[in-house]
């Protein structure tokens, strides 16, 4: 009948396991990772349509970029129609795409199940719905699977967070395209489990007595937290389920939009409104190849032979035209994993023409994500009274995800629970182990 394995498709990282009925294997699906059994959430798709994935991607996309040629070209895109009153006429749209361009790198594919807004992108000759990409990337998922395996895979048990919306229409689209996407992968049986209820079936694993578990699961897409009765397996219940569509790629965002801007032109008045359109764009990297058009150079170029910020003009041509944004995302979300255990870090970029260095402490951090840690609150407090449950019937907050150990919030936890009730999951695995658990116990 071909097994049956959990996969937690994550927004920076996903994984794979598979359970036996007494023992969870955490499979090392990414032999290249320091983590194995960690696969970044990343596609790389070259232009004669293969697709990569980690950290294979990640390299495969480095060696084809550094000090490339590029060429560009006008290409056709499509016509745009106008009426009004009793005029009508037709324009033709074009755009300058850079042929020599060997392929394309996506992240944050699951975070567009939450948007609601992505419907796909073109990639060379090709239109990649937003069921293409995640199919391409959980294909991937599976043939690696069953060559570890050495046995066919059919059935999935997949993560997903308590609300891809707060729109519960939105909500189920989000869980359908991932359906679809996953039969569209060559998965026959598909189902679904809460990311943190999955975590909390594997914190179940570990205990000797029944408790109440909050499950605090915070990771690079959503904060999930679930309340449940474990173990005592025939009467395992759910008091409450609640989530928000905040977490580590957020921060990531506010990191670069409040610190680091200004070393691109963002204090610069007087800049054409496209240069500080492309300035704010910086936050969110993958858009940025987009950005990459002889038109956008010559204006950049143009801005700084005029003497409007030209150092930081010329430091933002580097970033867009040496296709470092992926290396300065990378920056950004190390200094922030490192001020989880220490108070300052610094921000280095030196690649090429560029070099940034930024000292950015963890008062600073808290600072900018400060209004973020005022949603979580609430949700906290909103999964707490659903519950019905008092604060002392809680026995163990249980944290588990990337983003679970930023002080701030172990912080907050601590302060509502204390310390002795904090226990910490396995912060990559526990949501890939719990799911394997589910998967064996339908099948």
């Amino acid at each position: 009948m071909g097994l049956n394995v959990g996969v937690d498709f994550g927004t920076s990282n996903s994984g794979v396991a598979v359970y036996d009925g007494s023992r969870v294997h955490l499979l090392p699906i990414d032999g290249k990772n320091i983590l194995p059994e960690v696969v970044k959430t990343i596609l790389y798709i070259t232009r004669d349509y293969k697709h990569y994935i980690g950290q294979e991607a990640v390299e495969l996309y480095y060696r084809h970029n550094i000090n490339r040629p590029r060429r560009f070209v006008k290409k056709w895109v499509g016509e745009l129609e106008y009426r009004g009153a009793d005029m009508f006429y037709v324009s033709d749209i074009f755009t300058y795409v850079d042929e020599l361009m060997p392929g394309r790198l996506l992240q944050y594919i699951k975070t567009a199940l939450r948007l609601g807004n992505y419907r796909g992108t073109q990639v060379f000759e090709r239109y990649y719905s937003l069921v293409d990409l995640i199919s391409a990337y959980l294909r991937a998922l599976k043939q690696r699977t069953e060559a570890l395996l050495h046995e066919p895979v059919e059935g999935v048990n997949l993560g997903r967070p308590v609300k891809f919306s707060s729109v519960p229409e939105q909500d189920q689209k989000a869980e359908e395209t991932l359906r679809q996407a996953a039969y569209e992968a060559g998965f026959k049986r598909v189902s679904f489990e809460l990311e943190p209820v999955a975590a909390a079936l594997y914190y179940e694993t570990f205990l000797d007595r029944p408790q109440n578990a909050l499950i605090f699961d915070f990771g690079g897409g959503t904060l999930d937290i679930t309340i449940m009765r474990l173990g005592e397996p025939k009467n395992r219940r759910v008091y409450a389920s609640d989530g928000i569509g905040i977490a580590g790629s957020d921060f990531d965002r506010a990191i670069i939009q409040n610190r680091l801007l200004r070393y691109f032109g963002k204090e610069q008045s007087g800049l054409n409104p496209e240069i500080t359109e492309l300035i704010h764009a910086v936050a969110d990297w993958s858009s940025l190849p987009d950005w990459s058009t002889p038109k956008i150079q010559a204006t950049l170029e143009r801005a700084i032979l005029e003497g409007k910020a030209p150092a930081r003009l010329y430091a933002l041509k580097s970033l867009v035209f040496n296709d470092l944004a992926f290396s300065f995302y990378n920056a950004v979300e190390a200094a922030k994993i490192e001020l989880s255990s220490q108070g300052v870090s610094v921000i280095r970029l030196n690649d090429k023409d560029l070099d940034l260095w930024d000292l950015y402490t963890r008062y600073q951090f808290e600072k900018d994500i400060r209004l973020y840690r005022s949603q979580i609150e609430d949700v906290l407090a909103n999964a707490l009274a659903a519950s019905g449950l008092e604060l002392e019937q809680i026995d163990v907050v249980v944290k588990t995800g990337g983003s679970s150990n930023i002080p701030s919030f172990s912080d907050m936890l601590e302060g509502v629970f204390g310390i002795e009730r904090l226990r910490t999951s396995d912060i990559f695995n526990s949501v890939t182990a719990g799911l394997a658990i589910r998967a064996y116990q339908m099948n």
